[in-house]
């Protein structure tokens, strides 16, 4: 057998040459960047004191296989595929021509690395090595001019007042040198070559890229469709990318018009999203290993590859993704999800519920010729009670193909036969023991924001046009992500936490913040009632707000207040809350009935659009030490334990193994995904929590 690789050295120049005349295809500079800042910092400082840094894999594919290069202007056509060292090779272009990359939520981020010559040391960039004229801000400038940068840097020394005697002067020269001379660093190349199997190059890439790393099985096929697909995989990183920017946003980076983006008010899409409704529609399949396994066709006696299988299976996802991706199909699914009472990311407790009823939708619209009209408000009723039962949570893959397969003995465009089967699974999954036991049970939780039951009632609270406790002002307008307000709708304690701790003397966290002992209220209300017990603050909010009292019978209803609510033993208002809060949710899911299809939202309204909330900056809470090194952080919203610490470098790091720039990636990494790392993270000190987002008044 012919070798099918052989190893060439290439210095760094020629890697970054190649990069931005797009001989070398680099497409993780449109795709997520993952490393943390500190990584790329590593990764100079051991060029720089010569140790090895792994080497790379490049496939030399044949020019009708060569994909567009995506990183310089000068483009020609890519003769080198990377299949290993993306995130090395990207490092070293981004921070070496100064450029930004794109973090795993689609935003640009610029990648600064500093360097003290005196020391030489490197650094990610902070405030602090911006204004030192002893540090050098950005290492770009001086691969760029380095010349230039080095005179530059002296001169910026004496204007500062540093009087550099000529040894100093000779020796900031030399390491401008050798610091300029990473340019020459030699990389391990191995190539595979332009005439290897497309088949054995796909085995490489999965092999390699799951080395070391907890791949995920959308991973394996994504991985293989850059091999045997890549416009197909260039387009799910699209629908990806797009769903975090409006249309203008989009046009702009593309240079050309594009007219519609998939940006919603409730999913940030990951390509792991669109893999799996595209295997779903296409292949049939839930559990995304064995779909794998059909794309590789590959026979587990004999391990011969059946090509003629694997085309038809590629031909599949090829026919699937047009649907998926189709900005009709997209546009009415996200508008069911709005008729079900939703109205943010923030009510949606799992991104499955999401996916899983896009792929219902699509059964329906696509396979089945279910009238819009009726599969919006069948959906609506899915999602929701997806929602509530935690449908997804656990084995979501099993589930998925359990709901794929109750299809199976439907003909095509059975349109009756769909809503018959659809609608009788709702039937079975929220019965009268369901409502009357178990959703009383599920709002036993600490934590209201990520009880999926308490987030039902708010959505609820929606589709019965409630008013917000105790102020005429409708939920669904403090619930729409459109309105920019600085104090948004508040999860007010009905028994404030300071009165428990100090009058009552109760200093569990859980018990305080159970999920029945909150009410959607605005700032202004929550400030008034402030810390004083229900039977202080209750009979003045009636004396001066509850002169309508068919207004005030209502207040009791949409807010589960059981008689004489204020003067219960807080175990009893709980329980006998918990009971309430389960009938206006059950109330507001009847209102979602079968026979309701014409209430679905005018498709000339403009679907509501998340409007970015700004958060607190990890590194202005470092800067202005809010936060210091060392400082113990505690999730407010997770009732498992985790270990997080805010590392020398501005880091958190998550159990002493992943390490992130920000807090919102640190949040996510946790799979919650409906509030920001400012609302998650507490701070751990004396025993104490104090909530991040409290530190929002301290930083200008």
């Amino acid at each position: 057998m012919s070798a099918i690789f052989k190893t060439v050295s290439w210095q760094v120049s020629q890697l970054v040459a190649g990069v931005h005349q797009g001989s070398i295809s680099l497409p993780d500079l449109q795709r997520p960047f993952v490393w943390p800042a500190t990584k790329v910092r590593d990764l100079f400082d051991s060029m720089y004191r010569g140790y090895p840094v792994g080497a790379l894999m490049f496939w030399d594919v044949a020019a009708e296989d060569s994909t567009r290069a995506i990183a310089g202007e000068a483009r020609i056509a890519a003769a080198h595929q990377i299949v290993d060292g993306q995130q090395r090779l990207t490092s070293l272009y981004a921070a070496m021509k100064g450029l930004a990359v794109q973090n795993d939520n689609y935003e640009r981020k610029s990648i600064r690395i500093s360097f003290h010559p005196f020391t030489e040391r490197f650094e990610v960039a902070t405030a602090a090595t911006a204004r030192s004229s002893e540090w050098i801000e950005n290492i770009a400038t001086v691969f760029d001019a380095p010349i230039d940068a080095t005179d530059d840097y002296i001169e910026g020394l004496e204007a500062a007042g540093r009087e550099l005697s000529r040894e100093q002067t000779r020796e900031i020269r030399r390491v401008f040198s050798k610091l300029g001379d990473l340019q020459k660093y030699q990389f391990d190349v191995v190539h595979i070559e332009k005439d290897v199997d497309k088949k054995l190059v796909a085995d490489v890439f999965v092999r390699i890229n799951s080395e070391g790393v907890n791949l995920k099985a959308y991973d394996y096929i994504l991985t293989w469709l850059s091999v045997f697909w890549p416009e197909g995989r260039e387009q799910i990183d699209e629908f990806a990318r797009h769903s975090r920017m409006t249309p203008e946003r989009a046009s702009e980076l593309a240079g050309s018009k594009i007219s519609w983006t998939p940006k919603n008010a409730y999913l940030a899409v990951e390509t792991g999203h669109v893999t799996r409704v595209m295997v779903a529609i296409g292949q049939n399949r839930a559990k995304l290993i064995d779909a794998y396994a059909n794309l590789q066709a590959k026979d587990r006696q004999t391990g011969r590859v059946d090509g003629d299988k694997q085309e038809r299976e590629l031909a599949k996802l090829r026919d699937a993704l047009p649907v998926v991706t189709n900005s009709l199909h997209w546009t009415e699914f996200i508008r069911s999800i709005q008729l079900a009472g939703f109205r943010s990311h923030a009510g949606i407790t799992s991104n499955m519920n999401i996916v899983a009823s896009y792929i219902i939708f699509l059964l329906g619209r696509t396979q089945y010729g279910v009238e819009l009209r009726k599969l919006r408000t069948l959906v609506a009723r899915w999602f929701f009670m997806s929602q509530l039962t935690g449908r997804y949570t656990g084995s979501s893959e099993s589930q998925i193909q359990k709901d794929l397969d109750m299809f199976a003995d439907l003909a095509d465009r059975d349109a009756e036969g769909f809503l018959r089967l659809v609608d009788a699974t709702i039937s079975v999954s929220v019965t009268n023991d369901f409502w009357e036991f178990n959703a009383p049970q599920l709002l036993v939780s600490s934590s209201h924001k990520l009880s999926p039951v308490y987030q039902c009632y708010l959505a609820a609270l929606n589709t019965l046009d409630a008013d917000m406790f105790m102020i005429p002002m409708k939920v669904r307008e403090w619930m729409d992500p459109s309105t920019p307000t600085v104090k948004g709708m508040e999860g007010h304690h009905l028994v404030p936490r300071d009165y428990q701790e100090k009058v009552l003397g109760t200093i569990d966290n859980k018990r305080i913040n159970q999920a029945a002992n909150f009410a959607p209220t605005d700032w202004d209300t929550n400030q008034r009632i402030s810390n004083r017990a229900p039977a202080v603050y209750w009979p003045e909010l009636l004396a001066e707000r509850g002169g309508n009292a068919d207004w005030v019978a209502k207040q009791h209803y949409w807010h589960a207040l059981p008689r004489d609510w204020h003067l219960l033993p807080y175990d009893e208002f709980l329980e006998q809350r918990r009971t309430l809060i389960a009938q206006v949710i059950r109330d507001g899911f009847a209102r979602l009935g079968p026979d309701l299809g014409s209430t679905a939202p005018d498709a000339s309204l403009p679907l509501p659009q998340e409007v970015g909330i700004p958060t607190l900056s990890l590194a202005a809470l470092l800067e202005q030490g809010l936060l210091l090194p060392g400082d113990q952080l505690a999730p407010l919203e997770l009732e498992t334990d985790v270990d997080a610490v805010v590392t020398e470098d501005g880091t958190v790091m998550i159990d002493g193994i992943h390490e992130f720039d920000d807090l919102d990636e640190a949040t996510r990494s946790l799979d919650v995904t409906n509030i920001s790392g400012s609302q998650f993270w507490a701070l751990e000190r004396d025993g104490a929590l104090q909530p991040l987002s409290e530190l929002a008044s301290s930083i200008a």
